[in-house]
């Protein structure tokens, strides 16, 4: 029997009909697989060993909580599993680092997906620096007259975090906007992270495209639209996930990176295109799966199982 770890944020906290990590979880459950499951502040460094302190758990989707324990307990991770799942949402900061870095130390003896080397090196916003020809004008800068002046020569700019997810602190900033200064000036007080700043694509208006990538392979993509009033197409803010199709320059977009997804080890990916544009690329816990799953009608969790075997 197969012994899957999870090293997510709380499990009591997602919703079971969304969550992609619970279905990963669920499926490696109908598999037969043991699922262990614990939170990144539950590592620990002991006697040259990585342990965690944490849950095996049996789920239910229909029950509340979601799941059941069945027993607590520690575990040595190099020895008592035979796959990680690295699945803890940012924000990117050295709480998530630190957890890669200790990760390393067992990811020679088990899978990790995705491998937390390469997770640590590749920021989603940052990651797609690597493919100028594929993304919008960007600059990322913590100075105030750097991206001033990125915003004169271009127009109306989307400017956000650094290292932050799920749409939290997305701003559109158009030409002329006179709140710009008093925006910059908040995120200098609550972060000294730098800004990026990228040119803003109208067309998304008609929909921010996730695409999920198994092992450099293209499983599938939805189309997540913005609810009315909004420039953010993320679920977690309101973002109401459709069917789509690829276009060309999506599929020239996968093409492009999935050589460099799979030498790294980046074996479940979810990517961000917007009007042709590659905006992000999320290592650390794309979502998306049970909605593209729902529009398929067919059992892609399955199908990464295999993958991860095979992998084995």
């Amino acid at each position: 029997m197969f012994r899957v770890g999870f090293q997510m944020d709380p499990i009591e906290n997602i919703d079971p009909f969304s969550d992609s990590s619970f279905r990963l979880a669920e499926e490696a459950q109908n598999r037969g697989y043991s699922i262990f499951q614990y939170l990144p502040g539950d590592l620990i460094f002991s006697k040259n060993r990585i342990l965690a302190t944490g849950k095996y758990i049996e789920l239910n989707r229909n029950s509340k909580p979601p799941f059941t324990v069945i027993s607590n307990t520690t575990i040595d991770i190099g020895r008592d599993l035979d796959v990680l799942w690295l699945r803890q949402d940012p924000p990117f900061n050295m709480n998530y680092i630190t957890s890669t870095y200790l990760l390393d130390f067992v990811r020679n003896k088990i899978l990790i997906v995705n491998n937390p080397f390469w997770v640590r090196n590749s920021p989603e916003k940052l990651l797609v620096l690597n493919y100028p020809q594929l993304i919008p004008a960007t600059v990322i800068s913590n100075r105030l007259d750097v991206i001033q002046k990125f915003r004169d020569q271009i127009g109306d700019i989307i400017l956000k975090p650094l290292y932050g997810n799920g749409g939290a602190g997305v701003f559109k900033i158009d030409k002329n906007d006179k709140n710009f200064h008093a925006l910059f000036e908040f995120f200098q007080i609550n972060s000294s992270e730098p800004l990026i700043a990228q040119e803003f694509i109208p067309e998304v208006s008609h929909g921010d495209k996730r695409i999920i990538l198994l092992d450099g392979e293209i499983l599938g993509a939805i189309n997540r639209i913005p609810k009315k009033g909004e420039i953010r197409s993320n679920m977690h803010v309101g973002g109401k996930a459709v069917a789509t199709e690829l276009s060309i320059d999506d599929k020239t977009i996968c093409k492009e990176i999935s050589r460099n997804l799979k030498l790294n080890g980046q074996l479940f990916v979810g990517i961000d295109v917007i009007g042709g544009k590659l905006t992000e690329i999320n290592v650390t816990s794309p979502t998306g799966l049970q909605e593209l799953e729902r529009f398929k009608k067919k059992n892609l969790s399955s199908k990464v199982w295999d993958k991860i075997i095979s992998k084995i």
